[in-house]
């Protein structure tokens, strides 16, 4: 296995003006040796902020086909996705409400008004630390969940000509981190190159994740705290790779997990390969 790289997120950015984390898979290298065609994949955070020029961008310099909206009902609600003429919407909710009310994939709603206090405030308590640990392995082993991912990636596979595709949760790095991972693994990448797509998000939030941490060791707090800030605030890498390791030993391997879970054939595998790599 190849020393992993740390990836700025200029390299991948896509450069909107008002839009979180907004970035590309173009260029990345897949086993086979083919790369994915630049300007067709994109991910980021949600477009309630969009500028203009970021929708006339999304629009007319990259033909955007379809905008995948992996937030709850209630997120969407509080801040809905600048409309986009001639876009498909397709909202595809990856958190069961019902399991999320149970605390054991995400933090209450009222924990994201205002994100760094909460943590301050809470990242001591155990019951944080396990949903932060937990969260990842939780969304690859739930059947809802599953069952958006699945037909994310089925639609993905339908979409003809070069247009472009845009996935988004809130701040584009979990739910959507996961979403590339599997397309990713459905286009033939290899372990390295997904969790380096994973890390980028980490690069976006880098002085949110500092300026946390920095009151927290002030506290006494340590690296479990810290643990907690960079799952929630960026992604924790290691949590995410547990995850990963967990679809091996659960599903038997990624491409077991694609085919008998997300339900991609080879033809569709095929027909993704076709289209997004050169």
């Amino acid at each position: 296995m190849r020393q992993r790289r740390e990836i700025p997120f200029s390299e991948k950015s896509i450069g909107l003006d008002n839009v979180i984390n907004a970035r590309e898979l173009g260029g990345y290298v897949m086993q086979d040796g083919r790369k994915i065609k630049k300007g067709l994949l994109l991910r980021g955070g949600n477009l309630s902020k969009a500028s203009e020029n970021d929708i006339r961008r999304l629009k007319n310099e990259y033909h955007l086909a379809i905008n995948f909206d992996f937030r709850s009902e209630k997120e969407i609600m509080l801040s809905p996705d600048k409309p986009m003429a001639n876009v498909e919407y397709m909202w595809l909710p990856t958190i069961d409400e019902k399991t999320a009310k149970l605390g054991k994939l995400n933090l209450p709603g009222h924990a994201y008004t205002n994100l760094p206090k909460y943590l301050v405030e809470h990242c001591f308590e155990q019951k944080v630390k396990e949903i932060a640990a937990n969260m990842y392995p939780e969304l690859v082993k739930n059947e809802y969940t599953q069952l958006q991912y699945a037909a994310f990636l089925q639609k993905i596979a339908g979409v003809e000509g070069e247009r472009a595709v845009y996935w988004h949760c809130s701040q584009g790095k979990d739910r959507t981190g996961l979403g590339a991972a599997l397309l990713l693994a459905a286009l033939g990448a290899d372990r390295d190159t997904i969790m380096e797509d994973f890390a980028i998000s980490n690069s976006f939030y880098k002085e949110e994740i500092e300026s946390t941490c920095k009151i927290i060791k002030e506290m006494g707090g340590s690296d479990e705290e810290f643990a907690v800030v960079q799952t929630f605030i960026g992604v924790k890498c290691d949590y995410f790779e547990n995850a990963l390791n967990i679809i091996d030993k659960e599903y038997g391997s990624m491409d077991q997990y694609l085919s008998d879970i997300m339900v991609l054939t080879d033809e569709d595998k095929d027909k993704m390969r076709n289209r997004l790599l050169e």
